[in-house]
């Protein structure tokens, strides 16, 4: 006898599996456990196995996590699982004992090796044919006669092609009267056609699916294999940067060691030479005292000369009464500190200090500006030796204020270049005298404060730059020229050689001689009056 089919949800032994739409079978108990789509499982759908009025409902495979629809009948509409019940050689029919090997064509019996024997002995059914079960499908349910579940008596033979399912007899004649139908056996190779140009569109499908999958899988072999390169990279990136990390700290630490050590000698040094001018002095001191309180009037005059001039020299020994160096030292983490092993590390111990005093103001015009017009200088930052800083970050502060309208200020912006230089910018609005105060950590810098001279807006020459008004009029007599020159002959305006030429070309408007200079005007209103517009040649 085979064994029972298990349900692969509960494995439990069943008799009647119910298919469903995903093609996974399970149990009716498993069914009915099954809970609605969005409610918990223990409400079930009990109810559902036996409505036949109710709507489609949405269930979760348990096996594959699909969303299923069950027909509106619920559980009892799901179609039987046969292809489960035929798996594995059945057992005998007659004895139901051993295993079947056999099957009679006539009754559709599955029979055992000794039952087939007695089959064939037997009057009734000698002339029965018996073939070998050898196929799966002649080991399956294939040959054996189903019954119709409304009229359990009758044998489906019949299929209805409006409701597309297998009728019998009596189903012709009641439920589906008037429907179209014919023998399940003309109708099975059609359907059966159907059924095979979907699996071979299936089977074509799964093998694109399988390729995907397989180019998928050596794609993530290849990620992986790239992943373990590029790791390894990493790791000896990270080696090599940590390595080059470490010699950049020992040479830090070296640099730093030194720069102590050259404070420390020139402190020492200063130390010795003010410890032998301090003993020089009171050597001298005591001797000179000694020489005031118990030496001869004599004594006193004879080595005057000496003390005199060595107090004299002691005396004009210069000396700084502050230290020689002082103690900043400083460590700039974001400072560039250029390649190491072959790569670029940051880190720099900066020991220049800003001193305001040795900071200059650079610039063409530094005080003179024009009226709405962008102008601007720079301030050079330098050490305590007055070497440049090279690096920015320092507190500048730049205050431009009119000198006879103290609320009228001007706002200027200071840009740091990174390599102790800023770039300072203005645009006065008003003319006149301002106040430029610029400062280095609150102390003004050299040539600071100043004046700044802002003078109204550029005027533009209203004549022509011409060589005299003779030429440029095209000889009028009534044309004048700025520069006041005359000619003979009753022409009002300067010629070349003559009274009140400048000697050169200049402006008529003006007798200005430079042709990019400002226009100044006429000399007087009076000639600003007469004077006649001049035609260029």
């Amino acid at each position: 006898m085979a064994a029972a089919w298990r349900c692969p949800a509960c494995a439990e032994p069943c008799a009647a599996p119910r298919l469903l739409p995903c093609l996974h079978s399970l149990c009716a108990p498993c069914l009915r456990r099954l809970g609605r789509l969005g409610e918990p499982a223990r409400a079930g759908i009990a109810t559902a196995a036996t409505a036949t009025t109710a709507g489609a409902i949405s269930v979760l495979c348990p096996l594959c996590d699909a969303e299923v629809v069950l027909p509106p009948g619920g559980v009892g509409q799901l179609p039987p699982d046969y292809v489960a019940l035929g798996r594995g050689r059945p057992g005998c029919d007659l004895c139901a004992q051993g295993a079947a090997v056999g099957r009679c064509q006539t009754c559709g019996a599955a029979l055992c090796p000794f039952c087939r024997q007695a089959h064939r002995r037997q009057k009734k059914t000698a002339s029965h044919a018996v073939t070998e079960l050898e196929s799966s499908q002649d080991c399956g349910q294939a040959g054996r006669p189903l019954f119709c579940p409304s009229h359990p008596s009758e044998e489906l033979r019949l299929f209805c092609e409006q409701c597309d399912q297998p009728v019998c007899r009596d189903c012709v004649v009641d439920r589906h009267r008037q429907h179209p139908y014919d023998l399940a056996s003309n109708v099975v190779h059609r359907h059966g056609d159907s059924l095979r140009v979907l699996l071979e569109s299936t089977q074509q499908r799964v093998s694109t699916l399988e390729d995907a999958l397989s180019q998928i899988d050596g794609m993530g072999s290849a990620v992986r294999v790239r992943a373990e390169a590029v790791a390894a990279e990493i790791c000896l990136f990270a080696s090599g940067y940590v390595k080059a990390i470490e010699e950049h700290r020992e040479r830090l630490l070296k640099q730093l060691e030194d720069l102590k050590v050259q404070k420390e000698n020139l402190l020492h040094l200063q130390k010795a030479q003010l410890q032998q001018l301090l003993l020089d002095m009171r050597t001298g001191m005591e001797f000179t005292e000694r020489l005031l309180s118990s030496g001869s009037d004599l004594e006193i005059l004879i080595t005057k000369g000496v003390v005199a001039s060595r107090l004299a020299k002691l005396n004009s020994v210069a000396y700084s009464t502050r230290p020689s160096v002082d103690d900043s030292i400083q460590f700039s983490p974001q400072e560039r500190a250029g390649q190491c092993c072959g790569y670029e590390v940051f880190g720099a111990i900066l020991n220049k200090v800003v001193d305001p005093a040795k900071c200059t103001l650079h610039g063409e015009d530094l005080c003179i500006a024009r009226q709405n017009e962008l102008t601007g200088f720079t301030l050079l930052c330098n050490d305590t030796t007055g070497e440049q800083m090279r690096r920015g970050g320092e507190a500048v502060r730049v205050t431009i204020t009119h000198k006879d309208k103290k609320d009228c200020a001007v706002k200027p912006t200071v840009c740091d270049n990174g390599d102790g230089t800023y770039h300072v910018s203005y645009s006065p609005e008003e003319p006149g005298l301002y106040a430029v105060c610029v400062c280095v950590k609150g102390q003004h810098v050299q040539g600071s404060p100043f004046t700044l001279t802002v003078k109204s807006k550029f005027r533009k020459h209203q004549g022509v730059f011409h060589c005299c008004t003779f030429c440029s009029s095209g000889g009028q007599k009534a044309a004048r020229c700025a520069c006041g020159g005359t000619m003979p002959g009753g022409y009002q305006g300067c010629g070349h050689g003559h009274k009140g030429h400048p000697g050169c070309p200049h402006w008529s408007c003006c007798g200005q001689v430079t042709k990019s200079s400002e226009c100044l005007g006429p000399p007087n209103d009076s000639s600003q009056r007469s004077l006649l517009r001049t035609v260029a040649l």
